[in-house]
């Protein structure tokens, strides 16, 4: 059995006004949307470096989104299994 599918993956990275680095990131399926959300913090005693908050950021935004990905297949498995047992012989029971 073979299948093909093209998912889409938006990642929005911007600085609010604290210093906090966030990120969005959005996947969608074309059938449900889901958004992954990350931030990181400067140390105060560290040196800023934008580039290093955007990977920390967008990595755990994306972190986030696996898991509720997982979540999603975990449910979605738990309920195959719910529908195949009311499934006997080929009767509904």
């Amino acid at each position: 059995m073979s299948h093909t599918a093209q998912w889409n993956v938006r990642l929005h990275l911007f600085e609010d006004d604290d210093g906090t680095t966030k990120a969005h990131v959005v996947l969608d399926t074309g059938t449900t949307t889901l958004t992954g959300h990350g931030d990181a913090h400067c140390n105060p005693a560290d040196t800023n470096v934008p580039e290093i908050g955007d990977e920390l950021a967008a990595g755990r935004a994306m972190q986030d989104l696996a898991h509720q990905l997982l979540n999603t297949a975990e449910r979605d498995i738990q309920g195959m299994a719910a529908s195949q047992s009311r499934h006997i012989a080929g009767r509904t029971v």
